[in-house]
């Protein structure tokens, strides 16, 4: 086995210019080491993985700011102002309920930890998971990446679609709010679909003041939630038009007694639900200068100012209103709380308007991080099209995954009904969210093993082996419990149909997604008499991106001669030195 980092002498020196001499082997699996510029840091990968982009294509934009920015703007969208009602139900007390905000915290925060290590060892690589699963995982080869991706690019809409019921049951109920009127269904799907259309427009043309854009919204919403949060404390002071505004925190914890597995585990999801974006910046890692340094601190101090904010909206909704008044209430737990401190007045209505632009940065936040991780997806080579997902002419933007995720997004806020969709969307997002989690905390441990028995450097960030176990159990209780039935009967959760109906959905999904791969990549191959092999190709703008051909099986021998580990051409040199009066053959 030849580690790059060894000392060598002599005839070895010579080695060192064959292309092969930078890649390690060790047996089945073969690893390549190369530092972005984005960072001093080397990214030691399998040969499988897609190459790391010295130079991104999409620029060096994100800063600490953009990180607070990305990952904030990704929690606070819709969740906080919707889903506190919910969370109250299912946890059947105030007290219980902050306790469940609480634990969703420290679920996140565990989870956050495990993006950081692994962010520490791929410093030069974008897509988050799509990276993490491709490196902890590189045998079947290409499995994960294939699974993953398809499930990518299929749920896609998922965030977004979640988002977008969001926007029909939300950001359009507010703008209608503000005209003082309701609209219908369709209207709703309109208001929901020129929405998402114009967020996709703001972010096609260019990355720098997409960025800046995303950055300006992100700051009207903390400020948004900083001044729910502390009108919720003059309320409660006495000084407002509530009466009684400490009458649910007498008996905070009346009623948990009465609150069932299935109601503590659906508080659970939609909790873990309004904390979904804190791994949003790890999306653009290789757009961020330094990016273990930056991510260390940003991300945890985004994670944890959301925090601080939901609890304090929290206080807020249950000093302005009863439970009753908020559980039995058709309209947010937002909009209860501005009628009750505000009245319909204006300053009602210009708090409307800023949950509206809530809604809208929480769109940006979600296409600028899902489209990294959809283009991260092509560079893999598993899925077809590779330049439509990989390339960003001519704007230097990643115009492929933006328009799919248009697409989607569009036809998914177009065909579902009302009513029971908006909780199925949403859990079916989460859930096959909790499996990947689950398992990317196991990767992480398969990850330190391997890179520990290679002899690689050590991360210059590692995660407390305790925290790592806390959100490996956390996310398997979050896969098992969903399936515990309600009090009620099969047909007593938050849905009219099978409560369970999301978990199996989800897992369907991923399921068909092998089927997908065992297909493109046993099957076929054996019927067409070929092999599956990686080539690279070089982009415009300093990209790179790996693209899978067919190879017959008579010409496998030939390619694999010809082409290194990570599918780079090997050109032959060869001349005379004349000092030595000797042949030498190079490769690079």
């Amino acid at each position: 086995m030849a580690f790059p980092f060894s000392s060598k002498n002599g005839s070895e020196e010579t080695d060192a210019q064959n292309s092969d001499d930078s890649i390690i082997d060790s047996g089945s699996l073969k690893f390549t080491h190369e530092a972005g510029e984005n960072s001093s840091l080397p990214t030691y990968q399998e040969a499988s993985g897609a190459p790391v982009e010295v130079k991104s294509p999409l620029g060096y934009s994100v800063g600490p700011i953009t990180i607070i920015s990305l990952n904030l703007s990704k929690m606070i969208g819709t969740g906080v102002f919707s889903t506190p009602s919910s969370v109250m139900k299912g946890a059947g007390s105030v007290g219980l309920a902050f306790i469940y905000w609480t634990i969703g915290y420290l679920m996140a925060f565990s989870n956050l930890t495990v993006y950081l290590e692994f962010a520490s060892y791929f410093p030069s690589r974008s897509g988050s998971e799509v990276v993490y699963f491709e490196q902890s995982f590189p045998r079947p080869k290409y499995f994960f990446p294939t699974v993953f991706a398809m499930q990518t690019v299929v749920l896609s809409f998922s965030s977004s679609n979640a988002v977008g019921w969001t926007m029909k049951t939300v950001l359009a109920q507010y703008l209608y709010k503000l005209a003082d009127s309701t609209g219908t269904d369709w209207e709703y799907k309109g208001v929901a679909m020129a929405s998402y259309t114009i967020a996709v427009l703001c972010l096609a043309f260019n990355t720098k003041w997409s960025l800046r854009f995303a950055n300006a919204i992100s700051i009207v919403k903390f400020v948004t939630l900083v001044f729910i949060g502390i009108t919720g404390l003059v309320v409660l002071g006495g000084n407002t038009r509530v009466q009684d505004p400490t009458v649910n925190f007498k008996n905070a914890f009346s009623g948990s007694s009465k609150a069932s597995p299935y109601g503590a585990t659906n508080a659970l999801v939609k909790v873990m639900f309004s904390y979904a974006g804190y791994e949003n910046a790890f999306n653009v890692v290789n757009e961020v200068k330094n990016p273990v340094k930056t991510l260390r601190w940003s991300a945890p101090v985004s994670l944890t100012i959301t925090a601080a904010l939901y609890i304090l909206a929290n206080v807020a909704y249950f000093s302005a209103a009863t439970t009753d008044e908020i559980l039995n209430s058709k309209n947010t737990a937002a909009s209860v709380f501005f009628e009750k401190v505000f009245g319909s007045g204006g300053a009602s209505r210009a708090l409307n308007f800023l949950i509206c632009l809530s809604a809208f940065g929480n769109l940006l936040a979600v296409l600028i991080g899902q489209s990294r991780m959809i283009r991260e997806c092509g560079r893999q080579g598993v899925l077809p099209w590779t330049n439509f997902w990989t390339s960003t002419r001519p704007f230097g933007t990643p115009l492929g995954p933006y328009f799919v995720k248009w697409a989607l997004t569009i036809i998914m806020i177009i065909a579902p009904p009302f009513g029971d969709a908006f909780n199925f969307v949403v859990d079916l997002a989460l859930y096959p969210t909790s499996f990947f989690t689950f398992i990317l905390g196991i990767g992480l441990l398969v990850t330190r093993h391997r890179r520990r028995k290679l002899g690689f450097p050590r991360a210059s960030y590692r995660a407390w082996d305790v925290v790592v176990w806390f959100s490996i159990i956390s996310n398997l209780y979050m896969l098992i419990m969903p399936w515990y039935p309600p009090d009620t009967g099969a047909d007593g959760g938050d849905v009219s149909f099978w409560y369970a109906t999301y978990c199996a959905a989800g897992l369907g999904i991923i399921a068909l997604c092998g089927v997908y791969y065992y297909v493109w990549v046993k099957v076929l191959p054996k019927i067409g008499k070929y092999e599956l092999r990686q080539t690279i190709i070089d982009l415009d703008g300093g990209g790179s991106t790996h693209k899978l051909i067919r190879v017959p099986r008579g010409e496998l021998s030939r390619w694999d001669a010809e082409h290194d580990a990570t599918g780079r051409l090997r050109h032959r040199t060869t001349y005379e030195s004349k000092s030595e009066g000797t042949y030498i053959t190079t490769q690079s």
